[in-house]
Order: C-alpha cells, then sequence, then structure tokens
C-alpha cells in the first residue's frame, strides 16, 4: 500500500518527485516505542516516556537495526527507486525530526498543548531530570542513521519534519529542538555529502532566524510568512522551498495562479526557491 499511494501523486501529476509514503512515527520501534494507529483516532504511543529511567530503558542506538525491525523500508524504496528512475524523476526520503518524534512519545498522541513534554523541558531546564536531553540525543542518532539508510536502500533526497515546531518558543527550539536535529542532519550529511537534505520546521517561521545554521542544503518555510521575508532573513545562498497556503487551492484558477507567481516572485529567482506548498495538501482539495 505504500508503493501506491507514493506513487499515486506522481502517476496523476507527473509532480517532480516522487515521496516515499511513511507515518512520522515508523522509526520508534528501533528503540523499543511501541504504536498503533487507530482508526478515527490516530496513532497512539503505548510505551511511556515520562522521567530518566525511562529513557535509559530504550534500545541503544549502536545495536539499532533497521532492516530487522522495519524490513519493508528496504523494500518500498527499492521498489520506488525503479519507478523513479524510469519516470526519469527523484526519490525523496522522509523522517521526523528528533523533537517531534519526542513529543509524539512523551504525550502518548497528538497533542494540542504538548503539556507532558513541555513538563519535562522545564525539569530539564531547572536541572531536576535530564530525561528531555537524553531523550532527544538518542533520537537525534537514531533519525541520522534512519535517513542514511533511507539512503542506501534508494532515496535520493532526505526531508526531515519538525512538524510540531509551533509548540515552542524560540529559546525552545535553540536549545532543545535545534541540536538535536542538526545531529541527525550531520549524519546523513557526513556518511552522504552529494545528498541534499531539506529540514523544515512547520510553524517556526517565527525563528527562521535561527535556522540559518541548520546545515541541511534547503529550508522549507511554511505558509505564516511572507516569502519575501524569507529570503531577506534567511540570506540570498540558501534555497528555499514553500510557501504557498494550501488553503489558495480551494480558490479559483486565476486566485491559484496569482498565488504561485507571487511565491516565485519573493522567493528571490531561478535557483534558489523550490516551489512548493506551505504545509501538506488538506483533506477535501478539488484534484483539479
Amino acid at each position: 500500500m505504500a508503493i501506491e499511494l507514493s506513487l499515486q501523486c506522481h502517476r496523476a501529476y507527473k509532480m517532480d518527485g516522487i515521496i516515499m509514503f511513511s507515518d512520522i512515527l515508523t522509526p520508534l520501534p528501533t528503540l523499543g516505542i511501541e504504536f498503533d494507529v487507530i482508526r478515527g483516532t490516530g496513532p497512539l504511543i503505548s510505551t511511556e516516556i515520562s522521567c530518566l529511567a525511562d529513557v535509559e530503558k530504550l534500545n541503544k542506538v549502536e545495536d539499532v537495526d533497521f532492516d530487522e525491525t522495519l524490513p519493508f523500508i528496504r523494500e518500498i524504496l527499492g521498489t520506488l527507486s525503479k519507478e523513479a528512475e524510469d519516470a526519469n524523476t527523484s526519490l525523496i526520503g522522509f523522517v521526523g525530526a528528533p523533537f517531534t518524534l519526542a513529543a509524539y512519545t512523551i504525550e502518548g498522541k497528538s497533542s494540542k498543548a504538548c503539556l507532558e513534554t513541555k513538563k519535562l523541558l522545564m525539569a530539564d531546564e531547572r536541572g531536576d531530570d535530564k530525561a528531555l536531553s537524553l531523550f532527544l540525543d538518542k533520537l537525534g542518532e537514531m533519525i541520522g542513521l534512519y535517513g542514511c539508510h533511507q539512503i542506501e536502500c534508494g532515496a535520493q533526497i532526505i526531508q526531515v519534519f519538525e512538524s510540531w515546531a509551533h509548540q515552542l518558543t524560540p529559546q525552545q527550539f535553540e536549545r532543545y529542538a535545534k541540536p538535536a536535529s542538526q545531529r541527525a542532519i550531520a549524519i546523513m550529511k557526513e556518511k552522504h555529502p552529494t545528498v541534499p537534505v531539506i529540514y523544515f520546521a512547520n510553524g517556526g517561521s517565527s525563528y527562521l532566524e535561527l535556522q540559518r545554521d541548520m546545515g541541511c542544503d534547503m529550508i522549507a518555510v511554511d505558509w505564516s510568512v511572507d516569502l519575501a521575508k524569507a529570503r531577506e532573513i534567511l540570506g540570498p545562498e540558501i534555497p528555499i522551498s514553500g510557501n504557498i497556503d494550501p488553503t489558495v487551492l480551494f480558490g479559483s484558477k486565476e486566485q491559484i495562479e496569482a498565488a504561485v507567481r507571487e511565491c516565485i516572485d519573493n522567493a528571490g529567482g531561478p535557483g534558489k526557491h523550490l516551489l512548493n506548498l506551505g504545509h501538506g495538501v488538506m483533506q477535501g482539495t478539488p484534484e483539479e
């Protein structure tokens, strides 16, 4: 099913790449974190992380074997790689950023406030419990190796998604989420220096200046910031992706064309920009 879902958009619309369809939580079982996806509810994580002892009980990163725990990844990417080659297009891999995976695990499910995660974050700041720091270190290492595994299975580009960046203040991002993501990106770039890595912090446009040195090859920008302002903040040399408001696709043909033209014009010209939405395609978006 993952192969078919990955190929549907490219077959229908001949887009510039094929993105591997994957849940953001897919690699968590490699550390011994179990979850299930419940119809109508979404993912529920049964492994509790609420203190340092819980983190210390997780599997060691050096013992992780992705082929053993996630054998389907090699099969999916191997098949998609052949499809991408036949279609003369790129195959894009996908990983969740460490903070997002940490918060999802700590909360046990999707959360509007990330309260349990914030409690651990504040305990970490006080020095009372370093569970969050240790957990992020472990996830940063594992995610970096997971990205390498995807590349070795056929992915030509890796996207790193910080889906819960909107839960963080700039200071929290800089102290917790950023170093862990930088570590994951560094592992991928050290082992596969020619493979582009894209970083996207959803809701992180209020601290774009903190993303200039992520170590990635491109910054994806959400729809809540003017792209000309994003270009000014990030500087002229960093390629950017984005950032059309997904709701624009519910508008008229003329409105969509105007939004696309404005986005391209604001991005800085050819070679500096990959046109994209500022978040995912919304359910109910007209296919045409």
